[in-house]
């Protein structure tokens, strides 16, 4: 322990807030963020010797669980060849492949280095696509850090009540139109006002930065519909939804086409990639064909794509294994929600296929709940507004693990509120 309290001292003094990424600094449930050794299957192990359950999976990346064998043993063998040329490789070329067999509506891909990056592309392409300069996204809806789009953006920016980053001036997101999610009276509203101003409609399927939030194929069909009459192009974020609920996007899942989806997470195999993808009519106005820049010194790079596609093989053989997520994350959500209301705790858990969220009545509430959790071996999102998520190496041993610490949680949830 003496040596992880040092390491943590060091990374105050070296890193901002000691971490690399806001949510990871445990700001929302308090106490000291844990470090972390090694990973394997569904655990992580911390340098302070502890193993935990594992629901954050690199927010939602390592489908497989941690050092999948397989993947592994490709990522090695590629390393071996080189780390980087700044040049095609036949992997990135067959990771291409992999995803156009899975998602029958991309013609052609270009992959980039996170999702940030691929939203930031789509949106470039359909800029340039259409001509046009307004964008429209929702409410609570996060899509990477770009400057544009942190306007009431769920993820970190919720998580620390920040409604907008400070340092994007408004210059930066006058173009940005933000309307609720589900009112299609107040999205026909913009487009009547708007709609020949609106280059393109961005959406997450199904919402994973404010909570889990289930989606509403009706309402996502609406955006269809008034997008294609209008000339905009919609645009799926599928960073986190990807290959999530099944071989595929989301999209494909119900039954709708956008014109871009997004990719990123799942697809890299838990190292860091984006990608965009959609029709060759729309896709190739991208240079070197068209008029739209958009470049990086490490994208398609060859171990990443290695990981990928390693990754997306193993997802094909398990393909007809998705439907196990969801059975193990409905018995943790049905036995959570019934030990917490035996404690007279008010808690609301939603999920969606393999995703699940945590919201209490009280901040205080989840707070105590997570730093419980987490003394008993249970890692989950430090923040409400986070999802976590179920891997295919979870087993229904974890989860009746998980349920037999949430009881003792809630119970001593439930002693303290009476003393």
């Amino acid at each position: 322990m003496a040596k992880v309290k040092d390491l943590l001292q060091v990374a105050d003094k070296n890193l901002v807030g000691g971490v690399d990424s806001p949510v990871r600094s445990f700001n929302y449930v308090g106490g000291e963020p844990i470090l972390i050794k090694s990973g394997q299957g569904a655990g992580l192990y911390g340098l302070d010797g502890r193993k935990y359950i594992d629901y954050v999976l690199s927010w939602g990346s390592a489908i497989l669980g941690h050092a999948h064998p397989r993947v592994v043993k490709d990522i090695r063998a590629k390393i071996g060849a080189g780390l980087s040329f700044g040049l095609t490789c036949e992997t990135e070329i067959e990771l291409s492949q992999e995803i156009k067999k899975a998602v029958k509506s991309i013609d052609k891909i270009r992959f980039v280095n996170s999702g940030t990056e691929a939203v930031m592309g789509a949106v470039r392409l359909a800029r340039g696509y259409t001509g046009r300069l307004k964008i429209l996204k929702f409410e609570h809806s996060y899509h990477g850090s770009a400057d544009y789009l942190l306007a009431k953006s769920g993820s970190g920016l919720a998580t620390l009540q920040i409604p907008a980053s400070s340092g994007v001036p408004k210059d930066f997101i006058k173009h940005t139109l933000v309307a609720p999610f589900g009112d299609s009276k107040y999205l026909e509203k913009v487009f009547a006002k708007f709609g020949s101003q609106i280059a393109a409609v961005i959406v997450e399927p199904v919402g994973g930065n404010y909570g889990v939030i289930s989606p509403d194929i009706k309402f996502l069909k609406r955006i269809r519909a008034i997008t294609k009459k209008h000339g905009a192009i919609l645009i799926f974020d599928e960073v986190i939804t990807g290959f999530r609920f099944h071989y595929g996007t989301a999209a494909g899942k119900f039954g709708i086409t956008p014109d871009l989806i997004t990719f990123g997470k799942i697809i890299g195999g838990g190292l860091p990639v984006g990608a965009f993808g959609g029709r060759a009519k729309i896709m190739d106005n991208l240079a070197p064909l068209g008029k739209v820049y958009q470049a990086s010194t490490f994208s398609g790079n060859p171990v990443v794509m290695q990981s990928g596609l390693s990754t997306l093989r193993a997802l094909r053989k398990l393909k007809n294994s998705y439907p196990q997520l969801k059975k193990l994350v409905d018995h943790l959500k049905s036995n959570l929600i019934r030990e917490a209301g035996l404690s007279g705790i008010d808690l609301n858990v939603a999920s969606y296929e393999s995703m699940f969220s945590l919201r209490f009545k009280k901040k205080a509430d989840f707070v105590a709940f997570y730093r419980l959790m987490l003394g008993k071996g249970i890692f989950l999102a430090p923040s409400e507004f986070e999802a976590n998520f179920i891997s295919f190496s979870h087993k229904k041993s974890d989860i009746i693990r998980t349920i037999d610490a949430a009881r003792l949680a809630f119970k001593q949830m439930a002693k303290k509120e009476k003393d």
